[in-house]
């Protein structure tokens, strides 16, 4: 697992959104754009990370800021997701990690003593021009949203 960079090209994909409509990268090319990975939708700690950007989302989309979460979750459970928590951006279905493998968040884990692959809670603040400006690996799941926050307002 070797994840993207400050400076690399974000690799470009098209993913389903909640309601089954695609989202591709190069449609937000002029915005800043949050990706952020999480493992499972309507567990406990992605729930806690969603409803921070959630509670935060309009004041990153006054900075001109998209936010975008990928799971390997079904549309059907994103869109669940979704309504269960208010959550007011899109969440997008990778099912078959094909994303998460371009980005290089998916890989060997460990629970409880089982190893397993699955994805790496890891997010990427994309820039206008569609280049990774900042890798954020560092935060709880309680503080990403005002990690994120901070960055962006330098």
């Amino acid at each position: 697992m070797q994840p993207l960079s400050a400076g690399a090209n974000a690799p470009d994909f098209t993913l389903p959104d909640q309601d089954g409509q695609p989202v591709s990268l190069s449609g937000l090319r002029g915005k800043k754009v949050l990706i952020y990975f999480y493992p499972k939708a309507m567990t406990p700690g992605c729930t806690t990370q969603a409803c921070g950007l959630r509670d935060v989302n309009a004041e990153l989309a006054a900075l001109n800021v998209t936010v975008l979460a990928i799971s390997p979750d079904p549309a059907k459970r994103l869109k669940k997701f979704e309504e269960r928590d208010g959550l007011n951006f899109r969440l997008l279905s990778d099912e078959d990690h094909a994303v998460a493998d371009a980005f290089g968040v998916w890989g060997p884990k460990k629970f409880m003593g089982k190893e397993y692959d699955g994805i790496h809670r890891l997010s990427f603040l994309i820039d206008e021009t569609g280049k990774v400006a900042h890798r954020f690996d560092k935060f709880k799941t309680s503080d990403h949203h005002q990690v994120v926050l901070d960055f962006i307002k330098g």
